[in-house]
């Protein structure tokens, strides 16, 4: 074979396989299922569930449904209450663990309010209406204050306004743990910022809630 036959020969066969290699690399493969195990975290009291790797592989991020909407309209009207409790205890208190656990609910649950507006904002839900809020009750929501209770609280200066602060804020804590169970339990809570959302305010007021326990039976 002469030299230009080899060349040309071992030319084409360079290009064969070139051709192949590019072929093989524009080859788009199937994505492959995830190996990591995947847990799915359960309701409040409810266990948590391992996924298989199809189940794990189809899991997308659920959109909020209508329970979440409600969920966080009531919330805000919650937090709301919460802010007018604590604003009363600068004027009425003198115990400097009463004021500064005060402070912290201020802070913290203003901020909330805040993420609960922008999250019905950015969704185009509407804003929360400031005469919508008197249609809740202390009996149509768990935890809220009659006004006569608001009242009570209002008038009471310190020890006494201590210890009733403390009982009245246990109870609307224990309320919002309540709310976000319900939420749960009526199918919503499973889109990813609201299920962050609830399980952020249950495991916060529960720690609250412990706390104020303990400052309540030192007195």
């Amino acid at each position: 074979m002469s030299m230009s036959t080899r060349l040309a020969s071992l030319g084409a066969t360079a290009l064969l396989v070139t051709a192949l290699a590019a072929c093989t690399a524009t080859t788009e493969e199937p994505a492959p299922l995830p190996t990591t195990p995947v847990v799915q975290l359960g309701a409040p009291g409810e266990s948590n569930r391992t996924l298989s790797p199809e189940e794990a592989a189809a899991l997308g991020s659920p959109d909020y449904v209508e329970e979440d909407v409600v969920f966080v309209r009531d919330m805000l009207h919650h937090h709301s209450q919460a802010i007018e409790m604590t604003g009363y205890v600068d004027e009425r208190s003198t115990d400097a663990d009463v004021r500064m656990l005060a402070e912290r609910m201020d802070v913290s649950q203003t901020a909330e309010i805040d993420q609960l507006e922008k999250w019905l904002q950015t969704r185009g839900e509407p804003a929360r209406d400031p005469d919508a809020a008197h249609e809740h009750t202390a009996a149509s929501m768990p935890g809220l204050l009659t006004e006569d209770e608001l009242a009570q609280l209002k008038d009471a200066k310190g020890d006494a306004f201590d210890v009733l602060f403390l009982e009245f804020m246990i109870r609307h804590h224990q309320g919002a743990i309540q709310m976000v169970e319900a939420l749960y339990a009526a199918g919503g809570g499973q889109e990813a910022d609201i299920d962050t959302f609830a399980r952020h305010v249950e495991a916060d007021q529960a720690i609250e809630i412990a706390r104020m326990q303990e400052m309540l039976a030192e007195r």
